[in-house]
């Protein structure tokens, strides 16, 4: 997927670069939510965490906006299960023609936390799996009502 960078994304970046020493790939600004969403290259997580979630602390206070990050996988069951974080992915179903893709997850539990509060967390992972990917997240069901 082509993804273009405008100079707010890329000075975000360059941001997060200076103050944690970490590669951020890409850089989503959600004004639904207001808020930053940085995908971070794989195994730099801990350095733009921080120690106890400083330099997200440190980021929100220059963006002026809240700050969330997460690790990028290749392979895109892996970039899944990091952006649903802690909820836990079992599977996902793919419809190849119209690229529309339900997501499974471990318990009834589990689907309030792959939601969000106010749809959050799942308004994520459909901005980042239409960039990544190119397929669009259609519903989270608990795997126990699929048997």
């Amino acid at each position: 997927m082509e993804r273009n960078l405008g100079f707010k994304e890329r000075r975000y970046i360059e941001e997060l670069r200076i103050l944690t020493k970490s590669t951020a790939l890409d850089c989503l600004i959600d004004e639904k939510f207001d808020r930053i969403i940085f995908v971070i290259k794989g195994g730099d997580m801990g350095y733009a965490i921080g120690k106890k979630g400083d330099n997200i602390r440190r980021l929100q206070g220059v963006t002026g906006r809240k700050v969330e990050m997460v690790e990028f996988a290749e392979k895109m069951e892996e970039f899944l299960a990091n952006i649903f974080k802690p909820a836990a992915i079992l599977r996902y179903a793919c419809d190849e023609q119209t690229k529309k893709m339900n997501i499974y997850v471990s318990g009834k539990n589990d689907v309030g936390i792959a939601i969000g509060k106010g749809g959050c967390t799942i308004e994520k992972a459909r901005l980042l799996i239409r960039r990544f990917y190119g397929y669009e997240i259609g519903e989270v069901f608990p795997e126990e009502g699929t048997e």
